[in-house]
């Protein structure tokens, strides 16, 4: 069962770090922000991330897709979120 302090929890963090990679200019930044979101995937709840990945394979893990897949992630916990 996906809790709403999972959502929130993830929802802050993945917000944040959307925010920061649609305005960097910077690679090595946008390199760091795909690595600290790929390795807070690994332990987030399995559930949750199902959902906001919607089956998509590689979700959030592939460098091409990075930005589009985040925008739906933080979408799509928005919409969880009622925001």
């Amino acid at each position: 069962m996906i809790t709403r302090h999972n959502i929130e929890t993830a929802y802050s963090f993945f917000h944040q770090k959307l925010r920061v990679y649609q305005y960097s200019n910077l690679d090595w930044q946008k390199d760091d922000i795909e690595y600290a979101i790929s390795s807070y995937i690994e332990d987030m709840d399995k559930e949750l991330y199902a959902k906001i990945s919607d089956g998509k394979p590689n979700f959030l893990l592939d460098h091409t897709r990075f930005s589009e897949d985040m925008a739906k992630a933080v979408g799509t916990m928005e919409e969880m979120l009622g925001l």
